[in-house]
């Protein structure tokens, strides 16, 4: 039985452990700090790699655009330091080394075992800070003509005033359904809405309002709170009818740390109620945080045991 040394590599912490062609995890997950520097990165990888003696593969699970090789990053890593897309992977070691854009790791990771599990179509949605996403179809991992592809969060939904995004550009997806988009409703409501002030929230300045204020709020049954989180799931809602009316999905899992407050069956309904595809199902990940090192594992077990 293959065993794959996994490797998630986020903006904030680089996580590894061991996992089997199954997706079971079978040593302890380790977690560092992500370093400011390139090199510094690479470092953390070679001790990583050096601290394991048995293994067949290193599977990388990674912030940003992949290339259709699996080998190096080719974009998008915003969140990552000047010169990470120049790292050479393989380097790393003798055995193949095999990288992943992060959400689509996650996504393969609920297809093949979590949630999608028994689906032939499914659009993975990671509601974090940002919004990412990867998308099966008829079985099969979507990377476009150069490994790009299924930036979902980056799809526009709006075309009133505009909204920056991470990305540079306006509007996008990730800009209202992110906890980043559900923040800066927040603000924009507290500063416009009258009703602010009743809220339980008028008490903290507007600038230092965050997500887990709102949250809070709504768990304390607060008419202002509730009407901003009701925004934003309508946010969420707008983008999954126009995924589902591009790829008509047999399923949406929806991934991540805000998913958790989520209401299914309101998503489910907005979508179902408009779309001009078929009937589609909106699900709660399986999987939690370690789903990009399971998803690149099981990827990585396909690609060299074929």
């Amino acid at each position: 039985m293959a065993t794959v040394l996994a490797i998630d590599i986020g903006g904030t912490k680089i996580s590894d452990c061991l996992i089997n062609e199954k997706g079971e995890i079978l040593t302890q997950i380790e977690k560092y700090s992500t370093s400011n520097s390139a090199d510094s990165i690479f470092f953390t990888l070679r001790n990583i790699v050096d601290k394991h003696k048995h293994f067949d593969y290193v599977a990388i699970a990674t912030a940003g655009a992949v290339n259709l090789q699996n080998s190096k990053v080719i974009g998008s890593t915003a969140n990552l330091p000047e010169g990470y897309k120049d790292i050479v992977f393989s380097r790393l070691c003798e055995k193949p080394v095999f990288v992943e854009n992060d959400a689509n790791a996650a996504a393969w990771a609920e297809f093949k075992l979590g949630a999608a599990k028994g689906a032939e179509n499914a659009v993975i949605i990671t509601l974090g800070t940002g919004l990412g996403g990867g998308v099966i179809i008829n079985e099969k991992l979507f990377r476009g003509k150069s490994g790009t592809g299924a930036e979902l969060g980056h799809i526009k939904i709006r075309a009133e005033k505009p909204r920056h995004c991470t990305c540079g550009s306006e509007n996008c997806y990730e800009a209202y359904a992110s906890g980043t988009g559900l923040r800066k409703t927040l603000q924009e409501e507290a500063l416009s809405n009258g009703d602010f002030k009743n809220s339980v929230l008028f008490e903290k300045e507007v600038i230092n309002l965050t997500t887990y204020d709102l949250i809070d709020a709504v768990q304390k049954n607060d008419d202002f709170a509730k009407r901003v989180f009701n925004m934003w799931q309508e946010h969420i809602a707008q983008g999954l009818l126009a995924l589902n009316n591009a790829f008509d999905t047999d399923v949406f899992v929806l991934s991540g740390s805000m998913a958790a407050f989520v209401d299914c069956e309101y998503l489910q309904n907005y979508v179902n109620t408009q779309t001009v595809t078929t009937q589609t199902f909106v699900k709660k990940a399986q999987f939690d945080n370690n789903s990009g090192m399971v998803g690149a594992a099981l990827l990585a077990i396909e690609k060299y045991e074929k």
